[in-house]
């Protein structure tokens, strides 16, 4: 049997890459990954939110082509349904799949003005009101999990597709200083601690600086 292709795009900039291949890796699905180069002109606008749709992360698995973070995380949920990427109570289940729906298709304001960029530090960023309500509506829903679910992930003991749907969103409070709570901070550093996210950081911070757009303040 062929092994899994995973098809991504930057590990530094590449936010809607890091989600699918989070959720491949908690699923312990065994893939090779197929880079795309930043330079390519369909990989740079998607990365400057300027594509109207998103190619990548897309699997290959056993003839099966999936494209899009969600598509990947249903499927991965579907073949290996041991690894926990969904709750296993329909209410939970309904649940994480809103949060990841509204991650999915919302927070444009969060998006256009924190990119994502691993390996960049702005302290003191000022972050416009638009951006702070989507922020803040991004840290209501990590409390309202916590307080449901008693943490330390988004639905208990053990990261699942919510939390690599939010993943990338992670990478952004820390890259441009947002002030967080003490939960949500906490939360943070799980997310950043996890093995996979450590081996996806290290892979970003030795990538070349290729899109310059991305390395500018907003």
């Amino acid at each position: 049997m062929a092994k899994a292709v995973l098809t991504i795009s930057s590990k530094n900039y590449g936010a809607w890459a890091l989600r699918g291949w989070l959720m491949a890796r908690l699923a312990g699905l065994d893939f090779t990954e197929k880079v795309i180069s930043p330079d390519d002109p369909a990989m740079k606008a998607e990365m400057l939110l300027l594509s109207s749709s998103v190619l990548v992360p897309a699997l290959k698995h056993n003839g099966i082509e999936v494209w899009d973070s969600m598509a990947i995380g249903e499927y991965l949920n579907e073949i290996k349904p041991k690894a926990g990427l969904m709750p296993a109570d329909p209410k939970a289940r309904a649940h994480c799949r809103s949060i990841c729906g509204e991650m999915h298709s919302g927070f444009a304001s969060m998006r256009g003005a924190l990119p994502m960029n691993i390996k960049a530090r702005f302290p003191n960023f000022k972050i416009w009101s638009r951006a702070q309500a989507d922020i803040d509506r991004v840290l209501a829903i990590w409390k309202d999990c916590f307080g449901k679910y008693g943490g330390p992930f988004l639905f208990g003991k053990q990261p699942c597709i919510a939390d690599a749907m939010y993943a990338p969103v992670v990478t952004r409070f820390l890259t441009y200083d947002v002030a967080l709570d003490k939960a949500c901070a906490a939360y943070c550093k799980r997310v950043m601690e996890l093995p996979a996210m450590q081996e996806w950081v290290s892979a970003a911070q030795k990538e070349p600086d290729e899109i310059d757009e991305l390395d500018a303040e907003f």
